[in-house]
C-alpha cells in the first residue's frame, strides 16, 4: 500500500505521515511538500524506511499528476484552499483522495465532483482532520440507532492553554477564516450565517477538561450532516469550539489587528509597495507556530493536565419515545487525531473499502471500525444514552 500525504512537511501533514508509518498495512509513506528542509526533518525524526520525500509543487499540474502516479490514495493536508485544484489532478491519475476539511463552502464544492469521481471509479472523503470527521461518524452511530432526530450539537474542547501562550495550533489561514468568517448553522431546514465568536455557551466535558465556554466557528460538518440525515427530519445542527484551542487572549489579539484591517485581501499601497494586509498578517503569525519536531513530540511532553474532547450530541426519538446520545471521543496522553483521522481514512481507500464517489464521511464510515481503530492510538469514545425516566420504565 502506497499513501502520498501532501502536504506531509505540514505541522498537520507531519502527524498523519507519523501515523501511516506506524501502520503494518502501509508499506509506502510519500512526503510530498515544497519545503524539502522540512520534509527531512520529519524523515529524520520519524526515521522509518517506509517514508520516502518527493518534491512537489501543485501548481506543476503535470508533474503532480506524475507524482500521484502508482499511488493507492493521496492524503491531502495542506491549506483547504487546495482542495479542489488537488481533487481534480487525483481524478486526472485516477487516485482515491482524502482531506481535512473544506470550512463548509469549499467542500459544498467538492461534493458536485461525486459523477466525476465515480466515473473515474475512484474513491474521495471529505473532512477527516479530526473535526470534521470525528464528529460525522459520532453523528451516523447515533443515526444508525434512531429513527428522528432533530438536532445535531457537536462541541470540540481543548484544554486552554496558559494566557502567556502565544501559539497557533494548526494552520493560521484557516484559523484567520473561521475567526472572521460567519459561521453557518442549520436551523428551521435551511442553512444560516451567524455572527463570527457567537452564541457562547458552557459545556461540560470529560474531566481534566471539565467545563468550557464555547462559541459557533464556520465548519465543514454544518455543510452535510443535514443533507445525509434529511429524511429523519433533522431540524438544527451547529459547531462550537473554544477559541480553536488557543488562549482566549492570544485570539482576543489576532481579532484586534483583523478589526483594523490586517486581514483583508485587497492590496494597499505602502512606500510605493503594493502589499496584501492578509498575506502579512500570515507571515508574521507563522512565527507563533510550534515546529513539525515539537507536534511530532506531542503528546509526550504536554503537560499532566492536557486534554481534548470531541463531543456530538444527537437529539431524536427511537420507537417513539424522546432519546438522546453523547459521543465523546478524548484523547489526554495519545496521538493527536488531527493526524491519526485521516490516515485511517486514506488507509480504508486504499483497501478499497470505500465506494466510488465523492462522500462526507457519515456516509461511508463504519463508525465501530472507526472508534476501535482510534483507541490504538489512544483516542477513546464513550457513548450515553439517555431518556426520560417515565418512557424508560414505560
Amino acid at each position: 500500500m502506497r499513501i502520498l500525504v501532501l502536504g506531509g512537511a505540514g505541522k498537520m501533514g507531519c502527524l498523519s505521515v507519523q501515523a501511516l508509518a506506524s501502520d503494518k498495512r502501509v508499506d509506502e509513506v510519500i512526503i510530498a511538500d515544497i519545503n524539502r528542509e522540512q520534509a527531512e526533518q520529519v524523515a529524520n525524526f520519524l526515521g522509518s524506511e517506509k517514508i520516502k520525500i518527493m518534491l512537489v509543487d501543485i501548481h506543476d499540474r503535470e508533474n503532480f499528476v506524475k507524482t500521484l502516479a502508482g499511488c493507492d490514495a493521496c492524503l491531502n493536508a495542506t491549506v483547504y484552499y487546495t482542495n479542489l485544484k488537488v481533487m481534480e489532478a487525483c481524478l486526472k491519475a485516477r487516485v482515491s483522495y482524502t482531506d481535512l476539511g473544506g470550512l463548509f463552502h469549499t467542500t459544498r464544492q467538492q461534493l458536485k465532483m461525486d459523477q466525476d469521481f465515480q466515473d473515474a471509479g475512484i474513491s474521495a472523503v471529505l473532512g477527516m482532520g479530526s473535526a470534521p470527521g470525528i464528529p460525522n461518524v459520532q453523528a451516523r452511530y447515533a443515526a444508525d440507532r434512531m429513527d428522528t432526530i432533530r438536532s445535531i450539537k457537536i462541541y470540540d474542547g481543548v484544554k486552554p492553554p496558559p494566557a502567556a501562550d502565544v501559539r497557533f495550533t494548526y494552520a493560521v489561514p484557516t484559523i484567520l477564516d473561521e475567526l472572521t468568517q460567519p459561521p453557518m448553522v442549520f436551523r428551521n431546514g435551511e442553512f444560516t450565517a451567524c455572527e463570527p465568536m457567537s452564541e457562547f455557551e458552557d459545556y461540560w466535558f470529560t474531566p481534566p477538561l471539565g467545563l468550557l465556554n464555547m462559541h459557533l466557528s464556520l465548519h465543514s460538518e454544518v455543510a452535510t450532516l443535514p443533507i445525509t440525515f434529511k429524511e429523519k427530519g433533522v431540524e438544527e445542527v451547529f459547531f462550537k469550539i473554544n477559541h480553536w484551542g488557543m488562549s482566549k487572549e492570544t485570539v482576543e489579539k489576532v481579532k484586534v489587528v483583523s478589526d483594523f484591517g490586517f486581514n483583508r485581501n485587497e492590496p494597499i499601497e505602502v512606500g510605493g509597495q503594493k502589499v496584501v494586509p492578509h498575506d502579512l498578517l500570515i507571515a508574521l503569525l507563522s512565527k507563533y507556530v510550534p515546529s513539525v519536531v515539537e507536534i511530532l513530540q506531542s503528546p509526550a511532553k504536554q503537560p499532566p493536565d492536557w486534554a481534548k474532547e470531541i463531543v456530538t450530541e444527537v437529539n431524536g426519538t427511537k420507537d417513539g419515545k424522546n432519546v438522546l446520545y453523547r459521543i465523546g471521543t478524548l484523547t489526554v496522553k495519545g496521538s493527536l487525531p488531527t493526524g491519526v483521522a485521516p490516515a485511517i481514512a486514506a488507509i480504508w481507500l486504499a483497501e478499497g473499502r470505500i465506494p466510488a464517489g465523492v462522500h462526507p464521511p457519515e456516509a461511508v464510515l463504519h463508525p465501530e471500525d472507526f472508534f476501535k481503530e482510534l483507541e490504538a492510538f489512544q483516542i477513546y469514545t464513550q457513548v450515553s444514552k439517555t431518556g426520560m425516566l417515565s418512557e424508560i420504565n414505560g
